[in-house]
């Protein structure tokens, strides 16, 4: 290519990077934008991306508080909840085999005999082992810190279940019926909690947390100190099941 023709191509190149500066992105090509900038740009895509219908966006890390000081022995209320909204309502001979998106967990601490109830579901790891093990990236992490699985590449090998500590993935053995045409599922994947993802991106709460009257349970973004979720997490004790891994949950809980 001669130097004419060069000049153009970097005096567009030139004028392209222009007119995105002020935007606040960094411009590896013609209309491919690699970041925001820090800044007043971060903000406002922090902002745009809490907003309904927005795209998943690395300012904002949607996560859960539970106390589990309130969470009622034998409530059932989430776990209802969570499998009624996802369509999770197979019910096989032998119960290992039923999906079960989230469950319910006794602690009992052997110095006292206090016993705590314990919420438990997908983490949403900011560095989910299930991710790094999957060998087709079905398992996979959402911008905002959702980890989800996509069905249509999953091939069912189940090495995610048997990477997560906390066993918070399930394997379809079933044909499926009365779906919800919003969560997609399958026979022969794996699946786990999506924190209603569906739901969260319209704006509204995941069905877990709509549903405990007792208010146990709060979401929001964990990134955004003036959110409800973050300012309670900076005003009491808060623990990470299994901090020890440094998988750094997107779930905590307080009272354990």
């Amino acid at each position: 290519m001669s130097s004419q023709d060069k000049n153009p191509r970097r005096a567009f190149l030139a004028a392209a990077g222009t007119g995105v500066a002020g935007l606040g992105f960094t411009v590896i090509a013609p209309g491919l934008h690699l970041m925001a900038v820090a800044g007043n740009a971060d903000a406002a895509n922090a902002a745009d991306a809490r907003k309904p219908g927005s795209a998943a966006s690395p300012a904002v890390r949607w996560g859960l508080l539970i106390d589990a000081n309130k969470c009622a022995p034998g409530c059932r209320k989430c776990i209802d909840a969570c499998h009624s909204e996802n369509g999770v309502t197979e019910k096989l001979p032998d119960p290992r085999q039923n999906s079960q998106w989230i469950r319910k967990i006794e602690l009992v601490d052997r110095r006292t005999g206090h016993s705590t109830q314990l919420p438990m579901m997908c983490q949403h790891c900011a560095k989910p082992p299930c991710v790094d093990v999957c060998p087709t990236g079905a398992s996979m992490k959402r911008a905002d810190g959702i980890v989800l699985v996509d069905r249509h590449i999953c091939i069912g090998c189940r090495y995610c279940m048997m990477a997560c500590p906390y066993k918070a993935r399930s394997f379809v053995h079933t044909p499926l019926h009365e779906q919800n045409p919003e969560v997609p599922r399958g026979q022969g994947c794996v699946e786990g909690c999506t924190l209603c993802v569906h739901r969260v991106d319209k704006g509204l709460q995941p069905a877990c947390v709509e549903s405990c009257p007792e208010g146990a349970m709060s979401f929001g973004d964990l990134n955004d100190a003036s959110s409800a979720i973050a300012k309670q997490i900076a005003s009491v004790p808060t623990t990470q099941v299994r901090a020890d891994l440094r998988l750094d949950p997107g779930v905590r809980y307080q009272g354990i």
